[in-house]
């Protein structure tokens, strides 16, 4: 269930002693960045505001993430799981989310393909604003949209190539360019990779 200020009343808090787990999850890469709890004041106050908001048990008050550090994460939307027992945030990040500075609590643990995506398409618009000379990226995106298309339509040749001769090894890396210059390409035009998934996830919808 999405949860809004009128239906986090629907919610189990009675069975979970007034606090629920709230997983916290990067609304671009998909990485778990933090799990906390929130109580109702809490879950309003993160629906009102758009910062997401917890209770912290060891100072039994109402923590806003990023109170002190400033790496607050804005809300994109909070869910409940099954049982109305849970919730899993979707949220931007503003800067590291675990208090020992790394991007997410779990800095030890191995991450999904597609997260890595996310985290590459936020290097490579960085790179937009980035002197010339400091990386290819950079330079790419000095040339204009019209080269960086150019050179979409050049990987997308070579990986079709790659692939009419079953050279595996040649595609793989064909395939991860054509990537690459996809997603410059798309932030040189202030557009995201995961436009492209909206479009094929309502297309799946049909």
């Amino acid at each position: 269930m999405k949860i809004t200020l009128d239906t986090q009343g629907q919610l189990a808090w009675a069975k979970m002693d007034n606090l629920l787990p709230a997983i916290v999850q990067d609304a671009v890469t998909g990485k778990v960045l933090m799990q906390g709890y929130m109580n109702p004041e809490a879950l309003e106050v993160t629906l009102s505001s758009g910062k997401v908001t917890f209770f912290s048990r060891s100072k039994q008050r109402l923590w806003q993430k990023g109170e002190t550090s400033g790496n607050t994460l804005d809300l994109v939307s909070v869910s409940s799981d099954c049982d109305d027992d849970s919730l899993l945030v979707l949220a931007n990040p503003n800067g590291p989310t675990c208090h020992t500075g790394a991007e997410s609590c779990w800095f030890d643990g191995d991450i999904a393909d597609y997260t890595f995506v996310g985290d590459l398409e936020r290097v490579l618009a960085a790179r937009k604003s980035a002197d010339p000379e400091s990386s290819y990226t950079a330079k790419l995106y000095s040339k204009g949209v019209k080269r960086i298309a150019q050179k979409v339509g050049e990987e997308g040749v070579e990986t079709a190539l790659a692939a009419t001769v079953m050279d595996k090894e040649e595609l793989r890396n064909e395939a991860a360019d054509l990537l690459y210059h996809l997603t410059v390409l798309l932030q040189a035009c202030d557009m995201s990779v995961s436009e492209a998934v909206n479009v094929l996830r309502e297309r799946h919808k049909g």
